[in-house]
Parts: C-alpha cells; structure tokens; sequence
C-alpha cells in the first residue's frame, strides 16, 4: 500500500479539540518530534481567536518538551495520563489547568483496552521503518503503542531517518489477551521472547508519514554528587551483604533500576565491585551507566521498555550495533512492567523516594502532599512485586532545611507493607520482620540526618499506644514547620505534649 507523506502542519490540522491521542515513546525515546509541536502551534492560533483547543494526551510514561513541553506552554493538555517529568506541564496540573490521573504503568494499557479512557482517535508514532504492509519498526522507546495503535481510528507515522533500520530484532511486540482469555506471559528469563519484532497495524488506518530526522535530545546526567555516591555504596554493600548470607541465590537475580544520579552511582558501584557475580537487569529504562556495564561484561543482557541514553551514547550504541544487538530487548511498558513477571523473575527492586516516613511507607509523588511532582511511574509495579524492595533518597534536602526522613509521609503511594528496605546517605534501615516501633527505631538512627534524630525520637515518645504510636496531632509537624518557617529544624513537638 502507497502511503501519504505530508506535514506536520497539515496532520495536525486533522486533529480536533477534544481528540484522544495515543503516543508511542516511553521517556523521551519514541516520542514523537514534529506533529505535536505543529498542534502546539495550531493550539496557539485557535487560543489567539478565542476558540478552546486541548486534547488528551495517554502515552507510556514521561516525554520530553517535544511533546509534554510546548503542549503544556500553549495550555493544550486537557486530560493526561499516565506519567510526566516537564516543569511546564507540571505547573498546568499543579494549576489545574490540566487534568492528569497517575497511573501504574503497568495498568495503562489494558485500562484502555477495557474502555475505562473512551475512544482514542490518533495514535502517533515514531518509526525507523515500515512497509506497505503496515509492519512498523519502532524506534528506542516502546510505551503503550501496541495498544494505543489497534485501538486508533486514524494513525500518524513519524518516520525518522536517525534511526537505523539495524534496530530490526530488538524489539518484542507481545500484547496479553484481557480477562478472562489471559494466559500465563511465557516470559521465564529477561531474555525471553514472546512477541514479534514489529507493530503490526491497519496500513488503511494510516493517514500521513511525516519525515524526520532527529535524536531524542536526552541530555547526559550529570556526575553524582557526594550523597548520591554514598547512597550507590551503601545500596551495593547491602546487596554484597545479602549474597553473603545467600539470602540472594548464588546465580544473582535480576535488576531494576529508576532513573537519575542516584541510580547511575548504585550502577556505577555494582559495575566495579568483584563480588557480586554478573548480572542481568529487568526494568523499564536503561540508561548511560548501562550500557556500559554491557559493553564490560558486567550486565550481560538488558530488558527494558526504553533506552534512554543520551545524544552521545545513542550515537555510540547505533555505530556498534553488532555488539549489542544480541544484548538489549524492548518490550511494551505492561510487560517491562508486568507483576506476573516480576516476580517470576525475582526482580530486586530499586527505586527514589521524595520522602520516607519512620514506618517504612513512601512518597513518591508529591511536595508536602499537594504539588506533583511528575509521577508514580514504574515504582509500584516493581516494588509490590519484587524479591527485594529498596528505596533511597537523600537523608536532607535544600541544605538541612528538609528532611526526606518524616514522622509520617505527607502523601502515601507505596505502604510500609511494599517497602522492605529504606537507604539514605547516612546508612541502611533493612525493615524485613520488624513491626512499626522497630521499624521506627531502624530508620530514625540509621537512615535520619544527626539533625534531626532527636526530633524523630521526640515524635515517636508521643505516639499514644496501639501497633502504630501515631500522634494524630503532630504526624505533620515537619511538614508545617517548613510552610510556616522554611525550615524542618523548627519543628516544636513540647506543644503537643
């Protein structure tokens, strides 16, 4: 079948007020470049006349300012799920000018093909090739596409000639069939196939090809800092530990991994260590540090939902795709995420917190439980699931006037019954068998800044019996004293007394 090349301004003429699109992309990788910066522009001209003009944008994860960015800057996003990471767009959810539900990435997909999101009428998608056939070979970043795509009435390829067409058998296309029809995902090894390599889809569905000609734009982390390096030791030293002791079997399991300087410095220390034995990583990003430690030996092979590799890297990876064409697979975000799987696998788990509280339960997603922050992501799906669930974060932010160790979370999206394992820079709260006051007792002295310890203990002496000695009166005191003060430090527990 011949199909139509047009522009990105003429396709998103085509697109109205109020459409549901489906994105491929999981982070920045697959997202689309041109056709959403053409419907920012157009969104701007409908505004400028006084017409409403916003659609609703369901992709994998997060984006990048292609998509999620300049949408948000010209008020374009009604609705947005499932996941996203932009300053813009988080100022427009945060103002409610943008309706955003935060979802588990692992569910987005099959909700929508339970029909929980209505129809979706585009799905736009980024290709490094396709035939007349309609078979599509996607890009670094998979997402919900193999959802989003059969279930579109109308379809736009973005095809981008950055991408080499060597990119062909590192994909695996599988989608499982909805309730009651699902079976067991014969998924048994993070290098197990079970899908195609390609996106099947309707070539008559396709109404435009758009050309590019462009890399992802990731920009490079940053060096860790002092903290992030000393929470990467620690998180390593207590896996070294509990090899040690075999409560890891002797093969290793597999890893996830989040994304940022943190994870980058757990990576960097399991990439020299000489103890722990190889290992393979099943996660839903890879980033610089990984490829890497594939290129060394040390990872020997990747599952992911999406590369996530920067400018410099990607070009690295595509001119020795040789290597590593046998050594990364890409899968949708519901099987990179997938329960059943995870803990087949027996993923260990290791994921950021924004704050902890002293009984082990985790926020994620929120400032002083209002402002969003980007998302839960990915980390429930692994952390409820998981061998192993760990989670790190620095011990103060913003010089000590915060403290990411709190009486009680200002917002809850993993409970202290997910969470096996807090570790800050100062050290490492191992919560396994221990009920609430011990739970307390472990992180306040091993995971809490010297600062704010004896604030902690202070807290916890006002609980007033029962399992959990919660002070409903104080339980966000911290929290309080920062609106009111700036500063955590000033936090008087004697009023509560």
């Amino acid at each position: 079948m011949a199909y139509d090349f047009i522009s990105a301004a003429d396709a998103a003429e085509m697109i109205k007020n109020g459409d549901t699109l489906g994105l491929s992309g999981f982070t920045a990788p697959g997202n689309p470049k041109k056709l959403t910066e053409a419907l920012a522009e157009k969104a701007a001209r409908e505004h400028e006349q006084g017409r409403e003009f916003k659609v609703n944008i369901f992709t994998g994860a997060s984006t990048n300012d292609h998509v999620d960015g300049i949408l948000a800057r010209n008020n374009a996003i009604n609705m947005r799920a499932p996941y996203q990471n932009t300053p813009d767009l988080r100022k427009r959810i945060n103002a409610h000018d943008t309706h955003y539900f935060d979802r588990h990435l692992s569910e987005m997909a099959q909700e929508t093909r339970y029909g929980f999101y209505g129809d979706t009428d585009y799905a736009i998608i980024e290709a490094a090739d396709i035939d007349e056939n309609g078979e599509i070979l996607l890009g670094c970043g998979v997402g919900n596409i193999p959802t989003y795509a059969p279930r579109a009435k109308k379809i736009f390829i973005e095809l981008n000639e950055a991408l080499p067409k060597s990119l062909m058998g590192m994909h695996d296309i599988y989608v499982p069939a909805d309730p009651p029809y699902r079976r067991e995902i014969p998924i048994f090894s993070p290098k197990d196939r079970a899908g195609r390599p390609t996106l099947k889809v309707d070539p008559s569905k396709i109404v435009g090809i758009i050309k590019t000609n462009s890399l992802d734009g990731v920009k490079a982390f940053t060096k860790p800092d002092e903290v992030s390096e000393h929470i990467g030791a620690n998180v390593v030293n207590f896996l070294i530990s509990e090899y040690r002791k075999g409560r890891i079997p002797k093969e290793f399991l597999p890893l996830q991994s989040g994304v940022g300087n943190v994870a980058n410095a757990v990576l960097h220390y399991l990439g020299v260590d000489k103890e722990l034995p190889n290992f393979m990583m099943y996660t839903e990003v890879v980033q610089d540090s990984v490829l890497e430690l594939l290129r060394l030996g040390k990872c020997t092979f990747a599952s992911t939902c999406s590369m996530t590799f920067s400018d410099e890297v990607e070009k690295q990876l595509f001119a020795d795709m040789n290597y590593f064409h046998d050594k990364i697979l890409l899968r949708p975000a519901e099987i990179s995420n997938n329960p059943e799987i995870i803990r087949r696998l027996g993923v260990i788990a290791m994921n950021t917190a924004l704050e902890a509280d002293i009984f082990g339960n985790v926020n994620s997603t929120h400032v002083l439980g209002t402002r969003m922050m980007n998302g839960i992501g990915g980390s429930g799906d692994f952390t409820r699931n998981a061998y192993l669930s760990i989670f790190s974060c620095p011990s103060v932010t913003k010089e000590g006037l915060i403290s990411n160790i709190v009486p009680h979370v200002s917002h809850a999206d993993h409970s202290e019954h997910s969470v096996d394992v807090i570790i800050t820079d100062q050290g490492i709260a191992d919560l396994r068998a221990k009920d609430p006051v011990q739970r307390a007792e472990t992180i306040i002295e091993n995971c809490a800044h010297p600062m704010y310890r004896e604030l902690l203990w202070d807290y916890l002496k006002l609980g007033k019996g029962g399992q959990t000695p919660v002070s409903l009166n104080a339980a966000f005191a911290f929290h309080k004293a920062f609106a009111d003060h700036g500063d955590m430090r000033k936090t008087d527990f004697s009023q509560f007394a």
